[in-house]
């Protein structure tokens, strides 16, 4: 429970649902507008340099500001800078930053007062990434891609440069990245590694506490530099209020109690009360809550270690490239989809790379689809006629996937591949894909920015783990991902990217499951609410009637 001193300065500590109240007064009776959810997925870091995943990505965009950001659109569009220049060889990229942005009031400032954001913060915080002490698992951002010598440079308070080892394209979305969130030095330097829960930022909201597993606090940030098209500033909400309720039904509970402004996704429970096998809402939820979909750059798949040097791979049928694409060809996708996803989301018949961007074509790279046949075929040919003598292999998924995973297992006992289903911790499968510890294990892959490259990424050999958890190498691939980092032609740019996902799909360390949607169940209360392909929390424009 969190506790605080009961003025005005904490207001946003109301109602924390944990039977209690733990705050001062709720949010009803003190007349704000504070916007709740729940991360069921729990919180591990504030700081941006670890904002790996969507639960720590979406407070740190409500946190601190980057570069350059996605629109709705998916075009890069201005942040704190508020244009750039790019050299003729297009490897220098010259910032000009806006010179209202400040940092939020803190201890760490002269006088608790927020200082002007300027240029050398910027470099301070790209060197901090990369910097080995600081142990960021977003440092592999910037390897092989920045200027080895001098790779940021602040010109002068609000001129910053970027230098490129060879022209690389999608530099611009890995800027807009959370991992590229501006921090302060004085406020790193002062909190160290408790800097993790203690942030300070230029975002739209402000710290107010985090008891971890209780709460998560934030208030409206008055200083924000960003106002609407009327002139008014935003945000317009008073606050953010998390809560870490790991169960999907409590979650659910709470949001028809009207405690949630919304929900993120809807557990399989749950799904077949709320929603047709088609996705849509039943008539009985019309008018009383609110059913959000778009397209999601995220792929749900199955991961297969490629390492040959890796003793479980050298020990695993999987070793072998047709065990691995008949898995591919021994379950029903579809079928998957309609009954376990309520039709939220697409079979992922093609590559890795998902519906949603523009080199997205399922009529020319082919991937997988539901062929039994196909199956019996490839074990027979890879020395496993019917499955027989083919040893058992496990599959590492955690426990809100175990339903698919038992699906996928069911379907390839039937076709004579024995998959037995371990259900682990969130916390620990990371491990064990980290580390090369899983031979087959679940994962999903959710864009960063909006460019194929940063999927095709999780292939490229010298990258480590993440992205690459399947260790995969291919120098045919390698070289195909390199070509295309230096295309400033966008159709062969997407031809290059279409023959590397190919080359992937035929080598099958991965089993693409299904390309994602957003889905979310949204209060009617909530206004300017909407969804994005990258599924980033917006709130600055919300607002709550």
């Amino acid at each position: 429970m969190i506790k605080v001193k009961c003025d005005y300065r904490f207001f946003l500590l109301m109602t924390v649902v944990t039977g209690s109240l733990a705050a001062c007064y709720n949010a009803g009776k003190s007349g704000k507008k504070i916007f709740h959810y729940n991360e069921f997925n729990g919180i591990s870091s504030l700081d941006p340099a670890f904002a790996k995943s969507q639960a720590t990505m979406w407070p740190a965009h409500q946190l601190f500001n980057t570069l350059v950001e996605i629109d709705d659109s998916l075009h890069i569009v201005p942040s704190i800078a508020k244009d750039w220049d790019i050299s003729e060889d297009r490897t220098v990229f010259t910032f000009h930053l806006r010179n209202d942005v400040f940092f939020h009031d803190d201890k760490a400032f002269e006088g608790s007062k927020g200082r002007r954001l300027t240029a050398k913060d910027v470099e301070y915080t790209f060197y901090r990434i990369m910097n080995k002490s600081t142990a960021s698992p977003g440092a592999w951002i910037f390897n092989n891609k920045v200027d080895s010598l001098k790779p940021f440079t602040a010109i002068d308070d609000t001129t910053f440069q970027l230098k490129l080892l060879h022209p690389y394209n999608p530099i611009l979305g890995i800027l807009s990245m959370q991992y590229c969130s501006i921090v302060p030095r004085e406020a790193v330097e002062k909190y160290g590694t408790d800097f993790r829960r203690h942030p300070v930022g230029t975002g739209p909201f402000q710290f107010v506490a985090w008891e971890e597993g209780q709460a998560l606090v934030l208030k409206k940030n008055p200083n924000y530099f960003e106002k609407d098209s009327a002139g008014n500033r935003l945000p317009y909400v008073d606050g953010i209020n998390v809560s870490f309720y790991d169960s999907k039904a409590t979650e659910f509970l709470l949001f028809r109690q009207k405690k949630l402004e919304f929900i993120n996704d809807i557990e399989a429970s749950f799904k077949d009360e709320v929603l047709t096998k088609r996705g849509v809402l039943r008539s009985e939820w019309d008018g009383k809550i609110i059913l959000q979909t778009s397209p999601y750059l995220n792929i749900e798949y199955l991961g297969i270690l490629f390492d040959s040097t890796n003793k479980l791979v050298q020990n695993s049928p999987m070793k072998l490239r047709k065990i691995r694409q008949a898995i591919n060809y021994g379950f029903d996708r579809r079928k998957m989809v309609l009954y376990l996803r309520n039709s939220l989301g697409t079979a992922a018949e093609s590559g890795f790379i998902p519906m949603g961007l523009p080199s997205f074509d399922s009529t020319i790279v082919k991937g997988y689809h539901y062929d039994p046949a196909k199956t019996k075929q490839l074990l027979s040919e890879a020395g496993y006629p019917d499955g027989k003598g083919l040893p058992g292999i496990k599959l590492f998924t955690i426990a809100i996937y175990a339903d698919m995973a038992n699906f996928i297992a069911k379907q390839l006992e039937e076709a004579g591949i024995p998959v037995q289903v371990e259900v682990v911790q969130k916390y620990l499968l990371l491990q064990m894909t980290s580390n090369s510890e899983a031979a087959f294990f679940r994962g999903s892959w959710i864009a960063d920015y909006p460019d194929a490259e940063n999927y095709l990424a999780v292939f490229y050999s010298k990258n480590p783990a993440p992205p690459n958890y399947t260790r995969y190498k291919n120098p045919a691939f390698d070289a195909l991902f390199e070509k295309a980092l230096t295309e400033n032609n966008d159709s062969i740019r997407y031809t290059i990217y279409q023959q590397a996902d190919q080359m992937v799909m035929n080598d099958a360390p991965v089993v693409p499951l299904w390309y994602d949607k957003v889905v979310r169940l949204v209060q009617p209360a909530v206004k300017g609410f909407k969804p994005n392909a990258l599924n980033l929390l917006e709130l600055r424009t919300v607002r709550l009637d």
